[in-house]
């Protein structure tokens, strides 16, 4: 595809297809992505419908394929064989396809990954075949990666080959006419006034022409074949214009005495040459725009090495396997400077994890047992041996490849003036060629301007022609249609090696207009690692008792203080793996408490408005110790039984490191903060205080957060949202851009528009500014790739020639042609340099040690 026009005309068709809900197709990654009801319409009548566009579609994945996997059989299979085989496959469980071709002996599989896996399948054939067939993961083809290169390779080859003819054309045109023992050859008459000159001339440019340009001509015939015009149309018809006026011109002097030709094949084949060189350059420097999913891709190991355990649970051996083939709750060993084969849990060992790869976190992570550890992340200095949990495309490694693969589809709103543009751009360009021929040839036959103006080499005629012929190959579509996605491709890509995720052109585009950012506390602000810090008791009880009932309640709900509640309690038992008490009719209300029966008790915990929403008296000596932890930057949990407060928890949750400065350095970008939270009046103010916000909106519940959002936005704001991306999701989704704050694994991808992998808050900041650099660069991008064309097409007109008498040669417009597009991907290009602000860079971020 070279312009929007095709894009778009591959899109029209995919979203003509019945059973098609969207498609989207991205011009700079030459790729589409179509949502269909697979009931109606399959993968094969999508591919007929590009391939009938005029395009060619290669098959990259199908939704089906996220946990499909295909096996090679090596050995002599009959058919009988093969239907044993296919038989025992398919009796496995969560085997939900299976298929086999006998010509390639290519076993196809698509499973559940939590009930089987490709291990499983490779031992079923190996005994289904009495030992004498072996199976193993069928070579992968590398999907389109090895077509990308085939296209560098074929316009690398045409260009060499137009030079091979090109040069000779130019060197009689334009070199040997000066030097006099030469031109006299060349001037020597073959066929009444046709010399050897324009012999050589016309036999060197025909191949260029018909056959190492002749893919102009397909382009133009299929954008023709269905009712739009694209670059193509404009070369082909740019050269042929010029080819043809000299194969006529050379025919004539063939066959007249006195004709004298005048011919122009240099201007075609050079224009061919110089196109060439464009599109070859365009499409390495499209190439290097996707190489941050490449990098991704490979850091997945090649090999993992699996432990064999016996029933006792000692080690009997070790294997090393393609990781590939590693299979959830497999045991994986994982030795010093190795990465991380699969996502998984630590069930032995302690070790430093360099995760910066994935998550942009410079320094290495301790683990140890129990804690997440995510493939393709190194092992820094000890041995673990990890339990896989998500393999394949269930993978964190896989999620962020498809989630940036996804991202660099996504169309900008920008775009959309490029869309529109294009659409009469390439008849606009061909009606003003023809009226700028048509002009200067009416000007020429009546004399309206000098004669002198006329080279001596031509008449009015030719002069005319070769102005019709510059503005035609001036004008560049291409460059227009590769100003967003480009950028977007190359922002997305630098995003996510510094650990910021961007779902696309539209969240970049929100990202540079925000100018208020609203910030959730427990977890965006905060460490989100709350620890109890003092408990009042206001009846006579054991505290041992007291926190039986407490954490029996809060131990089913998710919240962080809860979580900081029931890991209190645990201390105080001395006992990680404590039983608590059955818990009876648990409610969770959300950004309040929690209410549950235990034993013979009735136990609300929560905060003073879930007392009074559920009628319980508060006593003065409870509100005195609340407002005591409020001052503290504390948060006051009030505890109930059987309807009577019996205790206030206080509980502190630390800011984050660096949360002063990073709102202070958005104040200086000009960017409001506001923090909404579910949290006490208090404890908000005590945090806005010491973060230095202003606006608070203390004791929201998750919908009141979102109308916060809703108030701003209406009056006048650029919203966006940060927040942990689960209990701030109507927030999120609400705000001009989500932004999902968290580790790598854990991240509510679907609700943000942004994911920030790491819990570090600096990263608000990169999002925002990395988003506004990307669209200073589309708009530098716009301002060229228009600029060019409104300068470029009046001086191809020849608009300045009466006065400068100076006048733009159609190679020479065809080389700029060339090299505007190929200077819009080199400037898209240039974001992989991108620094984060400096002010970033001498933030001091101090460790928050939380005991």
């Amino acid at each position: 595809m070279t312009c929007t026009s095709c894009s778009g005309t591959v899109e029209s068709a995919l979203q003509g297809v019945r059973g098609v809900q969207k498609a989207i197709v991205a011009l700079a990654t030459e790729e589409a992505e179509i949502q269909y009801d697979s009931k109606i319409v399959g993968a094969d009548q999508l591919m007929k419908a590009v391939e009938d566009t005029g395009f060619e579609a290669i098959l990259i994945c199908t939704g089906e394929d996220r946990s499909k996997v295909e096996l090679k059989l090596d050995g002599v299979c009959t058919e009988r064989s093969l239907r044993i085989i296919e038989k025992s496959l398919q009796a496995l469980p969560g085997i939900e396809k299976c298929s086999i071709d006998p010509v390639l002996n290519k076993v196809s599989l698509s499973y559940n990954p939590d009930q089987t896996g490709p291990r499983n399948f490779i031992e079923v054939i190996e005994s289904s075949g009495s030992g004498h067939l072996k199976a193993s993961l069928y070579p992968e083809d590398g999907g389109y990666k090895p077509h990308r290169h085939h296209e560098i390779k074929q316009y690398y080859q045409s260009f060499l080959w137009s030079l091979v003819f090109t040069i000779p054309v130019i060197l009689t045109s334009m070199i040997f006419m000066y030097i006099p023992g030469i031109k006299h050859g060349l001037d020597i008459k073959i066929v009444n006034m046709l010399s050897i000159g324009e012999l050589l001339r016309w036999i060197l440019a025909t191949p260029v022409q018909f056959i190492i340009g002749r893919r102009f001509y397909i382009g133009s015939y299929k954008a023709l074949r269905h009712g739009s015009a694209n670059m193509d149309v404009l070369i082909a018809l740019g050269t042929n214009a010029a080819y043809f006026y000299s194969f006529y011109s050379v025919f004539k002097a063939a066959t007249s005495p006195n004709f004298e030709a005048t011919d122009f094949f240099e201007t075609s084949a050079t224009l061919i040459s110089f196109i060439l060189l464009g599109k070859y350059l365009e499409v390495l420097a499209k190439g290097k725009t996707s190489d941050a999913i490449a990098k991704l891709m490979d850091l997945a190991p090649e090999t993992a090495t699996l432990l064999i355990y016996d029933k006792e649970g000692n080690v009997l051996d070790e294997l090393e396997i393609d990781s590939r083939l590693i299979q959830k709750n497999d045991v994986i060993k994982i030795m010093p400077g190795g990465k991380v084969a699969s996502d998984g849990l630590v069930i032995w060992g302690q070790s430093h994890v360099n995760e910066s790869m994935i998550t942009g976190e410079a320094r290495p992570v301790f683990k140890r047992k129990g804690d997440t550890v995510i493939g393709g992340t190194v092992n820094e200095n000890g041995v673990l041996h990890i339990q896989a949990t998500h393999v394949g495309s269930e993978s964190a490694l896989s999620q962020i490849v498809r989630l940036v693969e996804s991202a660099q589809m996504a169309k900008a709103p920008v775009q959309k003036f490029a869309d529109r543009i294009s659409k009469y751009f390439v008849p606009l360009v061909i009606t003003i060629a023809f009226f700028t021929w048509l002009s200067w040839f009416l000007a020429g036959k009546y004399h309206t301007y000098p004669k002198s103006l006329i080279p001596s080499s031509m008449d009015y005629f030719e002069l005319a022609l070769q102005f019709g012929i510059t503005v035609m190959v001036i004008a560049c579509p291409c460059a227009l249609g590769l100003a967003t996605p480009t950028a977007v491709m190359v922002g997305t890509g630098v995003g996510a090696s510094q650990g910021v995720l961007i779902k696309g052109g539209h969240a970049l585009e929100s990202a540079h207009k925000v100018n208020c950012i609203v910030f959730d506390k427990t977890g965006t602000l905060t460490t989100g690692k709350p620890v109890v810090v003092s408990t009042k008791l206001l009846k006579n009880m054991v505290l041992c008792d007291f926190y039986e009932y407490v954490a029996a309640a809060e131990v089913n709900s998710e919240h962080p203080l809860a979580k900081a509640i029931v890991q209190y309690a645990k201390r105080l038992r001395d006992e990680e793996n404590h039983v608590w008490p059955e818990v009876q009719d648990f409610i969770s209300v959300t950004g309040h408490g929690v209410k549950a029966k235990v034993g013979d008790k009735e136990i609300i915990v929560g905060n003073k408005s879930l007392m009074l929403n559920s009628g319980i008296h508060i006593p003065v000596e409870a509100y005195e110790l609340l407002a005591e932890a409020e001052q503290n930057a504390q948060t006051g949990i009030v505890v109930s039984m059987n309807q009577e407060v019996v205790g206030v928890i206080a509980i502190s949750d630390p800011l984050k490191p660096g949360a002063q400065d990073v709102i202070s350095i958005l104040n200086t970008m000009k960017v409001k903060s506001i923090m909404v939270t579910g949290d006490n009046q208090g404890t908000a103010n005590a945090i806005a205080k010491e973060v230095g916000i202003d606006t608070i909106v203390a004791e929201a519940r998750p919908e009141q957060k979102a109308e916060k959002v809703k108030e701003l936005q209406m009056s006048g704001f650029t919203v966006a949202m940060v927040g942990d991306g689960i209990n701030d999701s109507p927030a999120l989704v609400s705000a001009d851009v989500g932004m999902a704050i968290g580790a790598g694994t854990d991240i509510a991808i679907e609700a943000a528009d942004i994911v920030l992998m790491k819990s570090n808050l600096e990263d608000v900041i990169t999002a925002i500014d990395l988003s506004r650099k990307t669209f200073t660069r589309i708009r530098w991008n716009y301002i060229w790739a228009l600029g060019y064309n409104i300068i470029g097409i009046p001086i191809a007109a020849g608009v300045f020639f009466p006065m400068t008498q100076v006048r733009l040669p159609p190679w020479l417009a065809g080389a700029a042609m060339a090299a505007s597009s190929v200077s819009v991907v080199l400037c898209s290009l240039s974001l992989k340099n991108y620094k984060r602000p400096k002010q970033l860079e001498t933030l001091q971020i101090k460790d928050i040690m939380v005991q």
